[in-house]
């Protein structure tokens, strides 16, 4: 499939630095009062991404794009026990909704449905976190009613935005940290971080359509919050010499999840790639804060690849719910995340070391798909020595070239 041409109008960001200084306070110390989340005995942490579940209401509400067979028999509920099989069987340690959680213009009473839509995760006692989408908001609460409810169900960390932040767009803007292993010396440290932005429903400026984007202010925070958590993790106890790895979460992908072609990506393009007709810029955001190794949206639903770009991983999730439009034939599915400690020398837990993914089909067995390294910290820090190889080498080729211009021109 050809690639979608995407228009590069940038957004003046000028003003943002005034705002910012003006309106947001520096964020909470790391791992903040309550420490949430946290790695495993085992040095692993499991994320399951779920991406437009399109609930509406329930038994009542039909499917979409499935065999003539299946449709007598299929409704949200099939959804919901797809939720419930991921969990039993992957057992994650973190569960993330990423936008498009209810489809509005079928969902008679938002609130209800946002409810059933989130019971299995509700059940499982397994934090939760989620982002809204564009069409969480077309039923009987507004963007901001929808992520106060979300807010208020049980088990979630979700947020309708940083308690520190006084002005910021959208809502569900928000970070959470992932300590180290409970006794470790990475224990009051933050060995992951998750951030987490609301990409917006539609665009709100007259003269440009189509889908909303990540805006100015948003991005000030991310990069307010990715320095903040920086400093910390360099510091001591166990001062890191770079950032702990980060990933971030929104509904709808980047301008730049165009840039790759099916010999560059793995995993599957079966439509065109739907980002807002601007580039808000959200992406050179990312690869200036240096922490971020993944990106992971949802939206596309035909589109399940990740492809990797200017050392970021670009990943789609794939379509998950049997309200939301799909293909015959085609299995909805998830994606699955997992994060590994590296062993340290005596024998501790310390950083990460790696961050492979997979994905799941709904399908007899929940076949597992496209396993992959996202990111690992061998290849990192040798990039790293790489790096430094070559531009210690570079500045001695400009020094010996110097010196042998200077003996040249004093022989002269």
């Amino acid at each position: 499939m050809a690639k979608k041409s995407t228009p590069s109008i940038s957004l003046s960001h000028f003003w943002g630095v005034v705002v910012f200084s003006l309106c947001f306070f520096v964020p909470k110390s790391v791992l903040g009062e309550k420490k949430e989340l946290r790695f495993r005995k085992n040095g692993e942490f499991k994320i399951l991404q779920v991406a437009d579940m399109h609930f509406a209401d329930g038994k009542t509400t039909s499917c979409l794009n499935v065999f003539p067979n299946q449709m007598p028999s299929c409704s949200d509920l099939n959804t919901t026990a797809f939720v419930e099989r991921m969990i039993q069987a992957e057992k994650p340690d973190f569960i993330v909704f990423t936008g498009d959680n209810i489809y509005g213009p079928d969902a008679t009473d938002a609130a209800e449905s946002l409810s059933a839509a989130f019971q299995p995760a509700i059940a499982s006692n397994i934090p939760w976190a989620a982002v809204l989408g564009n069409h969480d908001q077309e039923s009987t609460l507004s963007r901001e009613g929808v992520m106060k409810h979300i807010v208020g169900l049980k088990n979630t960390l979700s947020q309708v935005n940083p308690a520190e932040v006084h002005i910021i767009d959208g809502f569900g803007n928000y970070n959470l940290e992932i300590g180290g292993v409970k006794g470790s010396r990475f224990e009051n440290k933050s060995a992951l971080n998750l951030y987490f932005l609301d990409s917006g429903g539609y665009s709100t400026v007259r003269a440009i359509r189509g889908y909303g984007w990540i805006k100015p202010l948003q991005q000030l925070w991310f990069q307010r919050t990715s320095t903040k958590l920086r400093r910390a993790y360099t510091r001591q106890p166990e001062a890191q010499k770079g950032p702990a790895p980060g990933l971030v979460y929104f509904h709808i992908p980047l301008p730049e999840f165009a840039s790759f072609d099916s010999s560059n990506f793995t995993g599957v393009r079966q439509e065109g790639i739907s980002s807002a007709s601007v580039n808000s810029g959200f992406f050179t955001t990312m690869v200036e804060a240096g922490d971020v190794k993944a990106v992971f949206t949802g939206h596309d639903h035909l589109n399940d690849f990740c492809g990797k770009l200017t050392g970021i991983q670009l990943c789609y999730a794939g379509g998950f719910g049997y309200h939301a439009y799909g293909k015959a034939g085609w299995s909805r599915r998830a994606r699955v995340v997992l994060a590994s400690l590296e062993k340290t020398e005596q024998g501790s837990w310390g950083a990460v070391k790696s961050i492979k993914t997979w994905k799941r089909l709904d399908d007899e067995h929940l076949t597992t798909v496209d396993g992959q390294v996202l990111w690992s910290k061998r290849h990192a820090d040798v990039s790293y020595l790489s790096n430094n190889v070559h531009k210690t080498l570079e500045m001695r080729a400009v020094l010996g070239c110097s010196l042998l211009l200077y003996a040249a021109k004093n022989h002269a």
